[in-house]
């Protein structure tokens, strides 16, 4: 058995890489497992490889979990500002997108490599190694006993940082939820977000649209995003529809509103201006063509605007502030960027993410009940919660 270490990191991605460098700068011996052929492999492509890496504005408001308070102590004890400063300390040059988003100026391959060269800082006592299959996970006395392919390892502490099953292409899988069970913990029952939706029944018709995308607001159970929506063969994708597809739920609606600069009454001014104009024309003006084609017809409003009572273009502008469509489902870890649930953050300490009935072992980053919105702030909790729990290592 390989002991001497003081703990053992299961997983090499965003959460398990920062925790283990900075707990080896701590002076911790720090073993970390990850079964892939190398580490960062999330970390690479996302941003489309330039890895939107925080959110400026990161904060509790904009992570869903059962306990949304859980997540408040670690993202302020380790803010967005405290990893860019780091970022700049690498002489890594970024740019800020739009809605405070992060990026590399070139690519996602710096940010490997920096939490590598932090793990390499001294006193350098981070041990990484790839292509370890965990096969056991034991409790004995005070240690951690962890059996791979190429032997057993043994740590008082032990870290899962396997995050969640979104991207199984990836190699991620659900690793997580039934180590925490071996050990007692509760999980929220995860599904997939940030997701496309899929579209059936009567919304089938948009499905000729795949391909256009026009800057909408989408709503699913109050909660609200103005970003892009794009419809594909299959349903509905783009940002926007990846922030609400967190909130919805199997029979929900999800609505858009198609021109949400439009102010209440805007039709019937368009009527009076312009009364020899068809629908289809004025909304030509604001939307992409074959999508205001569609929406013209599916409204039902023929002829000139000045020919069309005033009854009917109320109704139709409500219609087109409050576009319903109820998705017949998403398209599953697959294509979800992350995933809502995992292991119960009521298991959990929010100031070490250490669980509260089996000491020494802690949960990080996507492998707790903590889903971030797109646009970094996914990252800033596998950074925060890696901080927190590096702490207490």
């Amino acid at each position: 058995m390989n002991a001497g270490y003081d703990a053992i990191i299961l997983g090499g991605g965003a959460a398990g890489l920062f925790c283990a460098a900075v707990a080896g700068q701590r002076e911790r011996k720090v073993l970390v497992l990850e079964r892939a052929a190398s580490v960062g492999k999330k970390i690479l492509i996302s941003g489309g490889g330039r890895c939107n890496f925080t959110n400026i504005g990161a904060g509790p408001a904009n992570y869903l979990s059962a306990n949304p308070h859980f997540a408040k102590s670690a993202l302020s004890r380790y803010t967005a500002r405290d990893f860019l400063s780091l970022v700049e300390k690498h002489g890594i040059a970024w740019h800020e997108k739009t809605l405070g988003q992060l990026f590399c100026d070139g690519s996602a391959k710096q940010i490997v490599q920096m939490l590598l060269d932090e793990c390499a800082a001294d006193p350098g006592t981070v041990d990484i190694r790839c292509t370890e299959d965990v096969r056991q996970v034991q409790r004995e006395g005070e240690s951690f006993a962890v059996t791979t392919q190429n032997g057993t390892f043994a740590a008082p502490s032990l870290v899962i940082a396997t995050g969640g099953p979104s991207i199984p292409k990836m190699g991620a899988s659900d690793f997580a939820y039934g180590l925490a069970r071996q050990f007692g913990l509760k999980v929220v029952e995860p599904r997939p977000a940030l997701v496309p939706l899929t579209l059936g029944g009567e919304d089938l018709l948009f499905r000729e649209l795949s391909g256009v995308s026009a800057d909408v607001e989408a709503t699913a159970n109050k909660a609200t995003f103005r970003e892009a929506a794009l419809l594909t063969h299959r349903g509905l994708s783009g940002p926007a529809i990846l922030q609400v597809s967190s909130y919805w739920k199997p029979g929900d609606p999800v609505t858009i509103c198609f021109l949400p600069d439009a102010r209440p009454g805007w039709l019937l001014e368009e009527k009076r201006a312009r009364p020899s104009l068809p629908l289809r024309a004025v909304l030509r003006d604001r939307l992409p063509d074959r999508l205001a084609d569609v929406l013209a017809e599916r409204l039902g409003i023929e002829g000139d605007l000045g020919n069309v009572p005033d009854k009917a273009l109320r109704a139709g502008e409500e219609k087109l502030a409050a576009w319903s469509f109820r998705p017949s489902g998403t398209e599953g870890f697959a294509k979800a960027e992350v995933t809502v649930g995992g292991i119960d953050t009521r298991e959990l300490s929010s100031k070490t993410m250490e669980a509260r009935k089996v000491p020494g072992l802690f949960a990080i980053g996507e492998a707790v009940d903590v889903t971030g919105w797109l646009g970094g702030y996914n990252f800033q909790w596998a950074w925060a919660s890696a901080h927190a729990c590096a702490q207490g290592l």
